[in-house]
């Protein structure tokens, strides 16, 4: 027997019993508390700070809003047993909303369950049960300005804080680190400008995973959704602007559903616009600026901007230490999908190391551009922008009579890509944009004057 049918039979029943919400002038305190029956209690907790004193916790959608987190934070604690019996104790959900939350934890757990071997079925993985009070939408509230700009410490909301650097924005951190808020220091915020919010995972999940439990990949970007609204709503924002591109909408395993970046994608996007209209109301529009874009674009204006060079990191292996591994899928992704754009100089001063030389990331190589059917599951473009910056780095090696590194050799004779330059003209008509935002993003793409680099 499986450990996941081990879990399942030996902790059938997973309860989320309450949530706790302290406010004060300054801050709001929230508290969750859940169970795993007969093995472990966990109590994760978020603060947001208040830009005004005035009280929020009076209201129905605030207290939504927080139970609604709690809904989608409780799958990180769900999973090491996945029991199959979930109990909702603070508040009724409608059989509509049941199947709304089985869809983003079933989708959001598609790398998790491919990569522990486990053949979920969507409607035997997890019954939800509900009981207490239901929620009514309100008045949607019509005092509201501004964007709330998530910011990971990527390239991609660096690109975002740029074209929006004529609007009102105010940055937003999960958990602030060098990345982070060097980001926002670059573009023109201080901390007193930014909402950083703190996330405490409970310790006793990392015990769990420490003695063997199901451990893997939850979606993380629906936490920044639902806590971004709750920052939002706290704060009078009246726009959420992710940097989520059209790229993200491709599966990691080939012929498959299963996506990495499930909650990144189009699909989730639209579902929680729907979701927060019925549901929440509160007049706040949730959309990503970079949705119409590939991640090939996304790097192109991304090289523009020299001064965020120094200071960004998507690598996650180096994360604590704010630091790129360059021994990792991502490190490799982002070298190669910024490499037709910069010089080799230039991207070595970036990673401190010449990445296409690398033997041991020839594996990683052959599963971004397509040679393996199963990309790195990491957040990382889709196979063929891949292989377009590929084609376009060589034409610029060749231009320049430069011999090719280890990994342009070997593409150079397997693979050919017959429209290196598309993605210069893509836009995806498939995103939930407001009028004036796309003007921004295509006025972006208008300056872009693309020189071929070796």
């Amino acid at each position: 027997m499986s450990l996941y049918y081990e879990y399942r039979d030996k902790y059938p029943d997973f309860y989320y019993r309450a949530y706790n919400i302290e406010e004060d002038e300054r801050e709001v305190r929230i508290a969750y508390d859940f169970e795993i029956e007969g093995l472990a209690s966990f109590k994760p907790s978020w603060v947001f700070y208040k830009r005004n004193p005035e009280s929020v916790t009076d209201s129905k959608v605030f207290k939504n809003l927080v139970f609604s987190l709690g809904m989608v934070e409780l799958v990180s604690y769900w999973k090491p047993t996945c029991s199959p019996h979930v109990h909702v104790l603070p508040h009724s959900l409608s059989e509509e909303q049941v199947i709304w939350w089985k869809k983003l934890y079933y989708g959001g757990l598609g790398e998790f369950f491919y990569l522990n071997s486990i053949n979920a079925d969507f409607n035997d993985f997890m019954s939800i049960s509900s009981e207490g009070e239901t929620f009514e939408p309100e008045d949607k509230r019509e005092d509201l300005s501004g964007c709330l700009v998530p910011v990971g410490g990527g390239k991609d909301s660096a690109v975002s804080l740029e074209i929006l650097k004529n609007e009102s924005v105010t940055p937003y951190i999960i958990n602030g680190r060098g990345a982070t808020e060097n980001t926002c220091a670059v573009a023109g915020f201080d901390k007193a400008d930014t909402d950083t919010v703190v996330r405490r995972l409970d310790r006793e999940l990392i015990e769990l995973n420490k003695r063997g439990f199901l451990n893997g990949h939850t979606p993380f970007s629906a936490i920044v959704a639902f806590s971004s609204l709750i920052d939002a709503f706290i704060n009078r924002k009246k726009y959420i602007v992710l940097s989520n591109e059209s790229s993200a909408n491709e599966s990691t395993v080939e012929g498959s559903d299963v996506n990495h970046q499930f909650s990144k994608g189009f699909e989730f996007e639209t579902a929680f616009c729907e979701y927060e209209k019925k549901y929440f109301n509160t007049g706040i529009s949730y959309f990503s600026l970079l949705r119409p874009l590939s991640e090939f674009q996304i790097a192109a204006l991304f090289s523009q901007f020299k001064k965020y060079h120094p200071i960004f990191r998507s690598c996650n292996a180096g994360s604590k230490t704010d630091s790129w591994c360059c021994s990792c899928p991502k490190c490799l992704f982002v070298y190669i999908i910024l490499s037709p754009f910069l010089t080799e100089e230039e991207l070595v001063g970036i990673f401190g190391e010449k990445l296409f030389e690398k033997r041991s990331l020839m594996t990683d190589f052959q599963k971004l551009t397509g040679m393996l059917p199963e990309k790195p599951f990491e957040c990382v473009g889709s196979r063929d922008e891949v292989r377009c910056a590929l084609t376009l780095t060589i034409e610029g090696y060749k231009a320049c009579n430069k011999s090719l590194p280890l990994m342009l050799e070997l593409f150079d004779k397997e693979n050919k890509t017959e429209n290196p330059m598309k993605y210069f003209d893509f836009y995806d008509n498939e995103n939930l944009l407001p009028e004036k935002f796309g003007a921004l993003v295509k006025g972006a793409l208008n300056d872009f004057k693309y020189h071929a680099y070796a």
